[in-house]
């Protein structure tokens, strides 16, 4: 399928299925039936050609085979009077309404786990098949097609309504869904488990989503500020990984290969946003990344300023990342040694415990105060805690090279 029109099916995607939710409920049935229309249209329209309006085309399609759907599960249920409902329902005219933002909602219902809540976006909004999560996720087609079928009767049971929910709830809400998004582009950024550090597609379609969320909210900061936060790290990714695949870290990356476009509109974006309105935690984390960014080498990275932009972020969170991420700051700003002074404040969190990221970053603390035994050992430690390969084999090389 050319790739123009594999754009254009997945940018459909959520607005024909918003539109059949919010015409029929049934948002289990309904999945079903656009995925079947969007087979349909991946069948014909390259040869017959795109319609003129492709949207109504597949939610025409979508809503035929959803009667189809609905008429053999009332008639196994014996209740043949409601089918002749669903059955005059196409006639209605189809809405201009795009509910892909309510759909967002739904699929980041609070009674769905994260990972149910990525799953059911990455399919339902996305428009990845069952087989692509799979694989983005590493684990077999089965156990997605339970964990996605198990969220949609989450969904169902929950009695929610396709509509946006106001108030604190609709922030609560869209919070989750930020959060949600940015999952979804960190596990591509970042792999956490398997033998590559990066799966493009992932981090792309995370930002796809991100781009979406601020078409629908241009006014909201925090959705500018995530979406700039993803652009400005995705912005790293060609010096992240060497010829054999192996990691780069930030200070040894080669920046002519950041892409500088991607650093612009990032830092254009977050520019804007903060001065506008109430300054969140993605914009706060855009604001460190464009600071690295615009640096001109790693020694020229103003730390100073990151720290100070680190300390506003955890008036903001409780976050024990970004609790280690300002142990690293405070030690390139001030020293090593005032870096594990405030290390040790932290190192006890539970959270952290068995994290192979608060290994490292002892490492590199011990390895900068010059105890050379003492990082090669938290070197090999922080290897024995990470299921990623690539990040396992850099830990190894590091302990190797004392």
């Amino acid at each position: 399928m050319p790739a123009a029109l594999e754009d254009l099916l997945r940018e459909l995607t959520p607005q024909v299925l918003g539109a059949l939710v919010r015409r029929y409920g049934h948002f289990d049935t309904a999945e079903d039936a656009v995925q079947e229309a969007l087979l349909a249209a991946a069948q014909q329209w390259p040869a017959e050609g795109v319609p003129d309006n492709p949207r109504a085309w597949l939610i025409t399609v979508a809503s035929r085979r959803l009667t189809d759907l609905l008429r053999r599960e009332q008639a196994r249920q014996r209740r043949e009077d409601r089918v002749a409902q669903w059955a005059t329902a196409p006639s209605e005219p189809i809405a201009d309404t795009d509910d892909t933002l309510i759909l967002l909602f739904m699929c980041c219902h609070p009674s769905l786990s994260p990972a149910s809540q990525i799953a059911l976006t990455l399919r339902a909004v996305g428009g990845l098949t069952t087989a692509e999560i799979a694989r983005a996720f590493l684990v077999p087609e089965a156990t997605m097609t339970r964990r996605i079928t198990r969220a949609k009767a989450s969904v169902k049971d929950s009695g929610a309504r396709f509509a946006l929910p106001a108030g604190q709830d609709r922030d609560e809400r869209l919070g989750a869904v930020l959060k949600v998004v940015y999952l979804i582009f960190n596990e591509g950024y970042t792999s956490t488990t398997g033998p590559t550090l990066q799966r493009v597609e992932l981090a792309a379609e995370g930002i796809r989503l991100a781009r979406m969320l601020r078409r629908l909210l241009p006014d909201d900061s925090e959705v500018a500020g995530l979406l700039a936060l993803m652009l400005l790290t995705d912005a790293r990714r060609p010096a992240r990984t060497g010829p054999l695949g192996e990691l780069v870290p930030m200070d040894e990356q080669d920046r002519s290969l950041w892409i500088p476009e991607l650093i612009q509109e990032g830092v254009d974006l977050i520019t804007a946003a903060l001065p506008r309105g109430p300054v969140g935690p993605y914009q706060l984390q855009a604001a460190i990344a464009a600071v690295h960014d615009e640096a001109p080498s790693a020694a020229e990275t103003d730390w100073l300023q990151i720290v100070g932009l680190y300390e506003a972020l955890l008036r903001l969170v409780d976050n024990q990342m970004v609790a280690l991420n300002q142990v690293v700051a405070v030690a390139m700003a001030r020293g090593a040694d005032a870096g594990l002074k405030l290390l040790a404040t932290i190192e006890t969190d539970e959270r952290l415990a068995s994290d192979h990221r608060l290994s490292a970053v002892r490492a590199h603390l011990l390895e900068m105060s010059g105890d050379l035994p003492a990082a090669r050992a938290a070197y090999e430690q922080a290897a024995t805690r990470t299921t990623s390969l690539p990040q396992q084999r850099y830990l190894h090389t590091r302990a190797q090279r004392l």
